[in-house]
Formats: structure tokens, sequence, C-alpha cells
């Protein structure tokens, strides 16, 4: 039998990439869905109504899932499976008219787009070639910029584009010059002797050591404000994507279990793919777990072991325990 779910604003049905066992259906609150446009790289995000049903295409065609699907309110959603859902279609045939609705629109959008990508492969290479690097630019993948622009200047010197693309590749050098090296990755509190810099590094590296000592010394709100500026500030790409986890595991030392949940689930959706997206799942799934959730902590135990990496060790140890302590 269907099963109805309670998922709070901020909650994250499903995530991309997830095996899709299941179609939904909304009966109260709003459902999000956020995914990549095929064409530009953005996001593009698809609001679910009340009575709107979702995860059908991936479900149905039994591969994973192509967006993140988060509550943006309170919401209540059926969750029935493929078998499930097929015996309810068969027996209302509203249902398969709004169904194959739904996948009409779809299916026209991605031709659209498919179209447009093909268009584009016809134009000139040289303003392709420069539309990538333009890209990359603008969302400040320095080291791939700095690669395109000094393509681009290579085989067109006297191109179009040539003293912006020269311009574009100065600025890209001094990104790159200007990012110090990552420091080894650590989920713990650093010991307060450890936590130094390189002499090199920017002044947000300074201050991101500064924040992560606060931490070893449990002045936690004061960490939280250092990593919190760091990241307000962003002038450092690396050290604002390394603040922005270590705000969330501030927010769970601090107890604040429902503010962690719904910071990460933000960073979830804007960073799919954030270094510490692990870490980050296994903070979410503790902070379930101490607001008595235990449901919602199992699957995100479940969802890091689902994810590539060591089996032996980390996150997944971390999980693999946890999980064990929840069905002991």
């Amino acid at each position: 039998m269907p099963k109805p779910l309670q998922y709070k604003a901020g909650s994250l049905v499903y995530f991309q990439g997830d095996p899709a066992d299941k179609v939904f259906i909304l009966q109260t609150g709003k459902v999000n869905l956020t995914y990549q446009d095929i064409e530009t790289g953005e996001d593009v995000h698809d609001l679910i109504q009340q009575g709107e049903f979702f995860g059908v295409k991936s479900a149905l065609g039994r591969y994973p899932r192509e967006e993140n699907a988060m509550a943006m309110q309170d919401a209540v959603i059926m969750a029935f499976t493929v078998p499930e859902f097929e015996a309810l279609a068969m027996a209302n045939t509203r249902i398969i008219m709004k169904l194959l609705k739904v996948l009409s629109n779809q299916l026209r959008k991605i031709h659209k787009q498919v179209s447009s990508l093909m268009a584009k492969e016809e134009q000139n290479p040289e303003a392709g070639l420069y539309s990538v690097g333009d890209y990359y630019l603008k969302t400040k993948n320095f080291a791939q910029a700095r690669y395109i622009f000094s393509r681009y200047l290579t085989f067109y010197p006297s191109g179009r584009n040539a003293v912006q693309a020269a311009n574009y590749l100065q600025e890209s050098e001094l990104a790159v010059a200007k990012s110090p090296a990552p420091p080894p990755p650590s989920t713990q509190a650093a010991p307060v002797a450890e936590a130094q810099p390189r002499q090199d590094a920017s002044q947000s590296a300074k201050a991101y050591y500064d924040a992560v000592s606060m931490i070893s010394q449990q002045k936690y709100q004061q960490a939280y404000l250092g990593f919190k500026k760091i990241v307000d500030a962003n002038e450092d790409v690396e050290y604002a994507a390394k603040s922005t986890f270590e705000i969330g595991r501030c927010l769970f030392l601090l107890n604040k279990f429902e503010d962690c949940i719904k910071y990460y689930t933000m960073m979830i959706t804007k960073y799919p793919k954030h270094p510490e997206l692990s870490e980050a799942l296994f903070h979410m799934g503790q902070s379930y777990e101490k607001s008595n959730r235990k449901d919602m902590a199992q699957t995100f135990y479940n969802k890091i072991l689902s994810m590539p990496g060591d089996a032996d060790g980390g996150t997944h140890a971390k999980a693999k325990r946890a999980l064990k302590l929840l069905e002991a």
C-alpha cells in the first residue's frame, strides 16, 4: 500500500543520482525540483503543486534521479512503488492522460534544447571556444578558463575576441595564482598547534584557520561567525567553499539541529558536488537522529553508503556504525 510521508520545509525528498524506485504524489505543501539546463548549465526550478506527481519518468524508466526534490513548505507526500503506481494508473484513465501531458511537455522542452545545441555546434568554432572560456570564467573555474583562453589565443591570435581573451587570460592566471594549495581534508577539529596557514596564504585562508582554532577550543559560536564572514566576503573561492561546509558543522556542534539540516540542504542544492558532501549528509543524519527522527536519519546514512568511496573507512564507516546503533 502507498505510504504518506511527512517532510518539513527545507527537507530533501531525494537527490540527483539516487536510485528511482518510487513515484510521488504531493498531497499538501509544495515541492521544488531543481536540475541543470542541458543548454546553459544553469539551474532550472519546477514547482510541484498539490495533486501533482513527480519522479515518474526516472522511476518508470528505471534510471537514477535527474533532479533534486526539496519540500518548500511542510508537505505530505504519497509514495508509490512502481507496481502500485502502474496499478493506480491502469484503474484511472485521468492519471494516464495527465502523465502523457507531463511527459509530452518534458520531451518538447528537451527537443528544443537539443535543437538549439545542435545549431550552436554549427557556429564558428572561434566563437564556440571563446564562449566556453567565458562560461568557465563566470563560474569561477579559473584553471579551466586559463587553459581555454590560452588555446583561443594560440589558434586565433588575431581573432575577433583576441583582446578580451587576453584580458580574461590574465584575470584567470591571477585568480589561479591567488588560490593556495588546499590543506589535507579533515572532518575532526584540528588541534590549535596544527591550525596554522602557510606564510603565503590569502587573508581568507588565515581567517579560515583562525576559525578552525576556535572549533578546537570549543568556541563554536565564534567559529561560526568567522566562517560566515569568509563566505559573505567570497574573496577566495576555495576557502569560501570550505567555510560553507564548516558553518553547518558549527550549527551541529551548537545543537541547532534544525538549522543544521536546513543549512546543509541549501548547500547540497547549490553545490551538489561539494567535496564534503558525504560529511554534510552524515551531520544531517546525526541531526535527524538527535531530533528523534530515526527514519530520516536512516535515509541519510543509507544514502552515504550508496555513494562511491572508501567502504572501510571515513564517512562510510561512521554511517555503518550509526545504522547499527539505530537498529540495536
